[in-house]
């Protein structure tokens, strides 16, 4: 089929990768408009745009998917069918209308569990031990149209959001090829999504990574696994705010909430529950490091709170 493929981030490349390396032509690639980076704050384009350009494919990257100079422009594309990941712009009715086969999208979660804009996170936050990719024809509701496929993942009890999505968007870009396979052959049906079951991941903030050093052990792991890269779990700290990496469980039951103690080897830190070890942190102007190594240089005092 000749399609039109819509991403942004870097967890995109895999199927877009995918579906250049497919029976079908990508006739046209949509993603968001080169942002400012770096120092200098230079213009770049987004990992799809760049992705895109390298393999000579024309790029649309409309300000608003309601300019209706994007739409004549996709319309004249004649596209037979779309696929849409993580583009991070919503699609009107009009735009939705143009492809026959319709926008498929490829959402990484079983829906209609996470629907919305960041289900990975909230996977791993909720403690699930299993989630998954699907594939869906996109309409104007949040993530609501009815479901081609899917596929199932693991969550491990180390895993991180940046770990779990590299794993979905690899397994995710095959549903996603052979979901217009399918297509194209007429041997796929959607089916509507269950009534039960729904829950919703909105999208995540810097102020929404701030831990809370009263929830329990386990609370206090995942949700900083659930962080971690992007946008990190983060404490303030006498050093300022300390962005923090994964951490382990201890038995140790002394230490009341947010309460740091610093020995040779480890960085320990109270929960409501049992103190969990510090793995690695990142302090202001620092690069990540060992948080041990860290505590030597910083030095805290016995007592020293987090929060």
């Amino acid at each position: 089929m000749r399609i039109v493929f819509a991403g942004t981030p870097a967890p995109a490349v895999p199927s877009l990768t995918a579906l250049l390396d497919s029976r079908h032509e990508v006739a046209a690639v949509i993603t968001r408009p080169p942002a400012p980076r770096g120092r200098g704050r230079t213009l770049h384009p987004s990992p799809i745009g760049a992705l895109a350009e390298s393999a000579g494919v024309p790029v649309l990257t409309p300000r608003s998917a309601r300019d209706p100079e994007f739409a004549e422009q996709l319309a004249a594309i004649e596209p037979e069918a779309a696929a849409v990941v993580a583009y991070g712009n919503l699609l009107p009715p009009p735009i939705l209308a143009i492809p026959a086969h319709g926008w498929v999208n490829l959402h990484f979660s079983l829906l209609p569990a996470w629907r919305g804009a960041s289900p990975v996170p909230a996977a791993i936050r909720a403690g699930d031990d299993i989630t998954g990719a699907s594939t869906f024809r996109l309409e104007a509701g949040m993530d609501t149209g009815p479901v081609y496929g899917l596929i199932t993942e693991p969550i491990g009890d180390g895993d991180t959001a940046g770990d779990l999505l590299d794993r979905l968007a690899t397994a995710g870009a095959r549903l996603l090829v052979a979901t217009l396979d399918g297509l194209a052959d007429g041997t796929v049906v959607a089916l509507p999504q269950s009534a039960d079951g729904v829950s919703y991941a909105g999208k995540i903030t810097v102020a929404d990574a701030r831990l809370d050093w009263s929830m329990p052990a386990t609370a206090v792991h995942r949700t900083i696994r659930s962080l971690t890269p992007d946008p990190g779990a983060w404490t303030d700290s006498p050093w300022g705010r300390l962005v923090l990496g994964p951490v382990a469980h201890t038995d140790r039951t002394d230490l009341p909430p947010g309460r740091l103690e610093a020995g040779k080897r480890d960085v320990l830190v109270g929960t409501g529950t049992t103190a969990v070890r510090l793995g690695r942190l990142t302090a202001p102007g620092r690069k990540p490091m060992d948080a041990a190594d860290w505590a030597r240089g910083a030095r805290p005092e016995p007592g020293t709170l987090l929060g």
